[in-house]
């Protein structure tokens, strides 16, 4: 129907001449999507048409599973069709194809649930991505937040279905295992919640059971009933709501008989959910110690995901990051030993940071380059600040981020890397370094715009 121009003529929006051009066959000039815009459309409907066939259930089991129990599933295709239909008409593309969507709901006599539905998904597609992948949805707050914006079950599943089949059609790139768990484990928090009748868990009450959870791991390894407590009494609240109780089990093994140490404790695992390294740093904090591990895992090959950042009472660092070899080696395993050594050497003999191995810009870059980003907020709490940094992905960027804040003293807390494409959106929690003041976060950001230039 797209190729010979049927699709136009019964839906003239998509055949509509917008700004340069038409939407059929028009380029999306932002870097991860490597599609026309009709042509993600139509992958977007492809891939939510293969959650519901047979052959297909062992490529997203859950996707399947969902779509299956889903009444009326094509109220997703309709909604496929409009999410990106204005791209290129200036404004706000989501919202204006809602009210695109809103008329053809009209104009075909849809129920008023399924329009409602249809119009919600269109407007809010972008949703689910962005809190995943920018916010931390360990935070009971951004739960809560996530859940009244969601507000029942129905919407949910059908934005986690859409979400799926939406970034698993922007690029071969743009997708990987670390995204899916995270979309994942978004969707299954925010079942709970709302089937709880939208009450967020009390933070201390979440921590008692996470506590509970880890102890209950911890024997089976036939480790004394009392091993975590020399570790735990120096770990605040933040580090309980930040990990998961299979996370802090795996540190309490590693740590229990060692809090206090000179030299530093480096281990290495395969991601127990997914594809990837999970790497925890144990050591005395240092304050370019960030940019010292991201410039260690660069030249190792590996891409930084995720990243929890905590020091413990006593003045250790305590970090965990979430590593893809996006070279795809399948050689993870192997590097576990590596990386154990290597990092606890690099480590011990205090060496200056190493920055990661220089690679060439891509030509995407180099053809399409974009105007970096750089912002800060204060948190919600506004003791801390939310460093937002987007900007063309290249070699050593991340680096080069880390570098300048330690430059500048301040503090990481949690980083949220987000690659889309070619391009990232990382989004760091930081405090300290006299960012209190005004004219001390403006220098921040124009050093980083500065450095941050192609």
């Amino acid at each position: 129907m797209n190729q010979f121009g049927i699709l136009g003529r019964y839906l003239p929006k998509f055949g509509k001449i917008v700004g340069f051009g038409k939407i059929v066959g028009q380029m999306q000039h932002d870097l991860f999507h490597v599609y026309t815009v009709d042509q993600h459309i139509l992958r977007v409907l492809r891939n939510l048409r293969r959650f519901l066939a047979d052959e297909f259930t062992h490529e997203y089991p859950l996707c399947s599973e969902l779509i299956g129990d889903f009444s009326r599933p094509w109220v997703l295709y309709v909604a496929a069709l409009f999410h990106d239909i204005a791209k290129g008409r200036g404004g706000d593309h989501s919202r204006l194809g809602a009210i695109d969507a809103a008329e053809f709901c009209a104009e075909h006599g849809l129920d008023a649930d399924d329009s409602k539905l249809i119009v919600w998904l269109v407007q809010q597609h972008l949703l689910m991505s962005t809190v995943a992948q920018k916010q931390d949805i360990a935070d009971p707050d951004v739960m809560g937040a996530f859940a009244a914006m969601v507000k029942d079950e129905r919407q949910l599943t059908a934005l986690y279905l859409f979400t799926v089949a939406d970034i698993r059609g922007t690029s071969p790139k743009v997708w990987n295992s670390w995204k899916g768990q995270l979309l994942e484990q978004l969707f299954r928090s925010t079942c709970r919640t709302l089937l709880a009748g939208g009450q967020v868990p009390v933070r201390q009450g979440l921590i008692e059971d996470r506590r509970r959870e880890a102890l209950r791991l911890l024997r089976y390894f036939a480790l004394p009933d009392a091993v975590h407590e020399r570790l735990w009494k120096q770990l605040d609240t933040v580090y309980f709501l930040r990990h998961s109780a299979e996370e802090i089990a795996w540190h309490t093994r590693a740590l229990h008989y060692r809090t206090i140490v000179e030299q530093p404790v480096v281990k290495a695992r395969i991601n127990p959910q997914g594809d990837g390294l999970e790497v925890m740093i144990y050591t005395l904090d240092q304050h370019d110690l960030f940019a010292r591990l991201v410039g260690f895992f660069g030249r190792a090959g590996y891409t930084i995901v995720d990243a929890k950042i905590h020091t413990t009472r006593h003045g250790y660092a305590l970090d965990s990051f979430m590593l893809l070899d996006l070279s795809d080696r399948g050689s993870d395993r192997a590097m576990i030993n590596y990386i154990e050594h290597e990092l606890t050497v690099r480590l011990t003999c205090q060496s200056p940071p190493e920055a990661p191995g220089s690679g060439r810009i891509s030509r995407q870059v180099k053809h399409f380059p974009i105007q970096a980003l750089v912002t800060i907020e204060p948190d919600e709490k506004g003791s801390r600040y939310v460093l937002s940094v987007s900007a063309a992905d290249r070699p050593g960027l991340l680096y080069t981020i880390a570098m300048t804040l330690a430059a500048h003293g301040a503090n990481l807390h949690t980083a949220k890397i987000s690659t889309l494409g070619e391009r990232v959106e990382d989004t760091f929690l930081i405090s300290g370094g006299d960012l209190g003041r005004t004219s001390s976060r403006i220098k921040l950001e124009s050093e980083l715009l500065e450095r941050l230039k192609l």
